[in-house]
């Protein structure tokens, strides 16, 4: 009883087990499509080798083309071959489909042990024997035998198995083919986009730039699809193998977005449909964000749905904008609907909804060199329709003109009769004019005069008493420096005696002159009369100072135009001003290394004059003789390099707000009656504006003022 029971236990376990879709070769030089040989393992994911080796749990696949769909672990295959023919047989595995992340071949050796090689997306290119996008693998067959192959695969994308068992002489025809297939695709995308490239240059359109873009970004992600990017542009980096066509699919789509938004014009023809192209860019966005992490799978679904549902909703936006009379849009109808198909057909192959072969796996890169060329006509066709309406608005420009130069023609003749009237008015009004200018300019001379004489006369006072101090300086060493001289002579007349005394020796003339010189104290005498000559000479040097700084500063220049040195212009000015400047003032003087300014320097002193005195007084002000006070002189060339900039600060009184916008009216003035005539200001106002220059006022009640003067190195005509 129990032997039955074994036996039919045995026979049950045999009916359960799946049967061997073993794969037969019987000659070398056939290319054989394997899917349909292959068992999946449908036991314990993540499970090791050896569990996968000992374990019955697989069931065949009924595809050429198997499509396991996406997977968050791997997946193992097994494959049963064998052998029929009367010899050694090396082939190669082949499988066709380059977006595999990692695929691992466990083939038997030898000694009966499994031996494993591993390809993949995360390994660096070179690193293949073969340097093709397909994973290829050894296989050696040895004659009459079965042999039975492990596959461990994992994918971010879809996993499509198109296996071939084929030999190196026809695996590299079909590399041939199908390299010059897609080298083909990638011309025409590089013609493409260096054609419209060079229209963009052309027309400055945006759209044709978007439209670049997207070509560009289509043609890369289609590189990676076929594994040419992984090939050619990054060989060394497996990171971007992975996750490349998800990115340049989002850019794709964005650049697609933003030349359909452009060339369909949605602000005008759709505005209301920009809100929803925004929410795509946005997820679009999104999906190339979890690209660069490690959200590759959810990033793959994010972007084929993005891609799904945003190609429709243009399609239909595009529809709806061709119904309403915009012409090139049927271009973008017709392209759009191209591709959609492709890419549907192509969707449809990853869901195993359609076989997988040449006319499937390249059904984007056909429908997207279509669509490339119908946008390109629609682009041409963009420019002809703008050129058309160029045309049409230049023709209604010259109508309009010639209907405007009959009406300007006829109201010429009413204008001149109104002219010759109004012209006899002007002449009687523009004789009194002339007299009041006249009187108007005199006055205005007197004034200019007036002001200064007032100048001058607080420069006489302070010349006057900066000139007396030095001299004074150098009379009172007179009368010492005189004794001394006289010292020294008596000195020289003592020696003499002492040394032509025939009554006394050597000894005693070198005892006599030195006991002598030690009562005179001839070393104090040296020192006193070389302190005497250095104040002498300080004070004559003083003097010439001075004199040169009136020099500079009275330049007679009233009439043309000279370089002149604005730095030594302002220390002229403060070197005349000295006499104003206490010591509870503290100067500072900051000059920059300015190029030679072409100006009336005399004028510029005046106005240097004008400030420097105000900032004085308001300094006075507001310490009244006490320590505090402040005034710095600033110059530097200007950011704009053609000019530059003289600044003239104080921390005085200060400005108020209410007087600001007054400050350079004539006759305006703050100072008590008898201190100043209202013109100061005025003056330094006109002299800048005629060269050409400004002048900024910064000031803060009770902190203190800052103008700064912006002078031209040139004066152009």
């Amino acid at each position: 009883m129990k032997r039955w029971l074994v036996f039919l236990c045995l026979i049950v376990v045999t009916c359960w087990r799946p049967v061997l879709a073993q794969l037969t070769i019987d000659q070398q030089g056939k290319r054989l499509l394997a899917g349909r040989h292959l068992e999946r393992y449908i036991g314990v994911e993540n499970s090791s080798f050896s569990a996968i080796l000992a374990s019955s749990a697989f069931v065949p696949l009924d595809a050429d083309v198997p499509n396991l769909g996406t997977s968050t672990s791997a997946v193992w295959l097994r494959f049963p071959i064998k052998n029929s023919s009367e010899r050694d047989l090396d082939l190669l595995l082949e499988i066709a489909y380059p977006l595999l992340d990692e695929v691992e071949l466990y083939s038997p050796s030898a000694d009966g042990t499994y031996q494993s090689s591993a390809l993949g997306e995360h390994r660096p290119f070179s690193a293949r024997k073969y340097k093709v996008p397909q994973y290829v693998f050894d296989i050696h067959l040895p004659k009459q035998s079965e042999t039975v192959l492990f596959l461990r695969v994992k994918s971010t994308e879809q996993i499509i198995l198109p296996i071939y068992l084929t030999d190196e002489h026809r695996f590299m025809s079909q590399m041939n083919s199908e390299s010059l297939i897609s080298g083909i695709y990638m011309g025409i995308v590089f013609i493409m986009a260096i054609y419209n490239l060079f229209l963009f240059f052309s027309v400055r359109d945006k759209a044709y730039l978007y439209y670049v873009l997207y070509i560009v970004c289509a043609g890369v992600t289609q590189m990676g699809i076929e594994g040419y990017s992984f090939q050619y542009l990054w060989p060394s980096w497996p990171y971007l193998a992975t996750r490349g066509p998800i990115i340049f699919g989002c850019l794709s789509g964005l650049s697609a977005l933003l030349f359909a938004d452009a060339f369909l014009q949605f602000s005008s023809n759709a505005l209301r449909s920009r809100r929803i192209i925004l929410i795509f860019i946005g997820l679009f966005s999104c999906g190339g964000i979890l690209a660069l992490s490690h959200l590759t799978q959810f990033a793959f679904f994010v972007m084929q749905a993005t891609t799904g549902v945003g190609s429709l909703f243009v399609l239909y936006i595009s529809y709806r904008i061709m119904i309403n009379g915009f012409k090139p849009a049927k271009f973008f109808v017709y392209g759009w609907t191209v591709l959609l198909l492709g890419s549907i057909i192509f969707l449809l192959k990853d869901y195993s909804l359609l076989e997988y072969n040449n006319f499937t796996g390249n059904a984007v890169q056909i429908a997207s060199v279509i669509e490339m060329a119908l946008l390109s006509f629609g682009l041409a066709y963009r420019i002809n329709i703008l050129k058309q309406e160029k045309e049409t608005s230049q023709a209604q420009a010259l109508a309009i003109s010639l209907e405007n130069e009959q009406l300007i023609r006829q109201q010429n003749l009413v204008l001149e009769q109104k002219v010759s009237e109004r012209t006899r008015e002007l002449k009687e009004s523009n004789t009194s004019l002339q007299t009041t200018l006249t009187q108007l300019k005199e006055a205005q001379s007197q004034l200019v005069a007036a002001e200064k004489m007032a100048s001058l006369g607080q420069l006489t006072a302070g010349v006057a008493h900066e000139i007396n101090n030095p001299i004074n300086f150098v009379s009172s060493n007179v009368a010492p420096l005189k004794r001394d001289i006289k010292m020294i002579w008596e000195t020289l007349a003592e020696v003499e005696r002492i040394a032509f005394n025939t009554d006394l020796t050597d000894n005693e003339k070198q005892v006599q002159i030195k006991k002598f010189k030690e009562d005179l104290d001839i070393d104090y005498l040296k020192t006193e009369v070389d302190f005497l000559l250095k104040g002498m000479h300080d004070g004559a040097h003083r003097t010439a100072e001075i004199v040169k700084s009136l020099r500079i500063f009275s330049r007679v220049d009233e009439d043309t135009l000279q370089f002149a040195d604005i730095n030594e212009g302002i220390e002229s000015t403060m070197i005349i001003l000295n006499s104003l400047i206490d010591n509870s003032i503290a100067v500072e003087k900051r000059y920059g290394e300015l190029p030679k300014v072409e100006c009336h320097a005399g004028k510029l002193n005046q106005v240097f004059l004008n400030i420097i005195t105000n900032a004085i007084y308001a300094i006075n002000k507001k310490f009244n003789g006490r320590d505090g006070g402040k005034l710095w002189v600033e110059t530097g060339i200007a950011e704009d390099r053609f000019s530059i900039f003289v600044k003239i600060g104080d921390n005085g009184i200060g400005i108020p707000p209410e007087i600001h916008d007054r400050i350079f009216e004539p006759f305006f003035t703050t100072k008590d009656v008898g201190e100043g005539t209202g013109l100061g200001m005025s003056i330094a106002y006109n002299t800048i504006a005629k060269h050409h220059g400004k002048i900024i006022v910064e000031s803060e009640l009770g902190q203190g003022s800052t103008f700064i003067l912006n002078i031209p190195v040139e004066q152009k005509n």
